[in-house]
């Protein structure tokens, strides 16, 4: 499920010029209960706080959470629906500098995304993006993660 809104569109020379900018919010993304199960399977991380809603319903929460790494992956995600440069042949996820996780997800939650664009650096032809993504579960004060990702993009055959 990708979000519904247009992402923002910008040629990789005009990067530099929306540093500071923010984009976003994203449509929202629901975080169900079977979306958590089978990353549990996918990582062989099968918590009782995130699969096992009887137990977990005695729990901390109330009610079983999202894995932070699952919250972590929505990053992509987010970046996916928050900018388009429509000049780069393609974008590899670089890296991450920093992750927080200062609010659990819990499950049927919906998340939204925003980025602010904090640097660009250029290498060559390559061009280095670092964002910082935010991810907000609705209804909640504070963001589920927040994490400082690096893309790189690589301009299109003959730019």
């Amino acid at each position: 499920m990708a979000t519904s809104a247009e992402p923002r569109r910008l040629p990789l020379a005009q990067l530099e010029q929306h540093v500071g900018e923010t984009l976003g919010p994203s449509t929202p993304l629901l975080v169900s209960q079977d979306r958590i199960d089978r990353f549990a399977e996918v990582t062989e991380d099968r918590q009782w706080i995130h699969v096992d809603p009887v137990r977990a319903a005695t729990g901390p929460y109330g009610v079983t959470i999202a894995h932070g790494f699952l919250t972590l992956s929505l990053v992509s995600w987010a970046l996916e629906g928050l900018l388009l440069v429509p000049d780069a042949q393609s974008a590899i996820n670089y890296g991450l500098d920093r992750v927080r996780f200062p609010s659990p997800v819990r499950a049927g939650s919906e998340v939204t995304a925003t980025a602010e664009i904090r640097s660009v650096r250029r290498d060559s032809a390559r061009t280095f993006l670092s964002t910082r993504v935010s991810l907000t579960a609705m209804g909640t004060a504070h963001p589920c993660c927040v994490a400082d990702a690096l893309t790189l993009y690589l301009p299109e055959e003959g730019a």
